[in-house]
């Protein structure tokens, strides 16, 4: 299955992903991306950071925010592997129900973003589940 494969099947046809990304483990190449959500090179980089342990950039990202494809996120939870965090609104229009999940492999980077209906725990499950399969398959 290519990586493109990987993020429109294990990730947005499962219902609890709208959109979402691989990227290498290091966080300097997009492997496989939804349309709509490309991540900058810092981007990539500052979630490798974190995911490979940098404590500076995790504590970076829970004082500044997390920025995935071009918009800021407050970081909830960052743990081992893992990432999770919400998008935020100053105004009444929705927001706030926003959010991505993210989880590293050996050699790639998932990346999960649900809308306003989506359920974290659900995007989450969904992202760690591809990330073990990945694993599992070597990667």
């Amino acid at each position: 299955m290519s990586w493109q494969a990987y993020v429109d099947t294990s990730l947005v046809a499962t219902g609890h992903i709208d959109k979402g990304a691989i990227v290498s483990a290091a966080g300097d190449s997009a492997w496989a991306a939804s349309t709509d959500f490309q991540l900058k090179p810092e981007e990539m980089k500052a979630i490798s950071a974190i995911v490979s342990g940098d404590a500076a950039a995790k504590d970076k990202a829970f004082a500044e925010g997390l920025y995935i494809a071009g918009s800021r996120y407050v970081m909830a939870r960052a743990d081992g592997r893992s990432i999770y965090a919400r998008q935020f609104g100053f105004c009444f229009c929705g927001q706030g129900r926003l959010g991505v999940a993210i989880a590293k492999t050996k050699q790639a980077i998932v990346v999960g973003h649900h809308g306003e209906t989506g359920v974290a725990g659900n995007a989450s499950s969904t992202v760690e589940g591809l990330a073990d399969y990945l694993i599992g398959q070597g990667y």
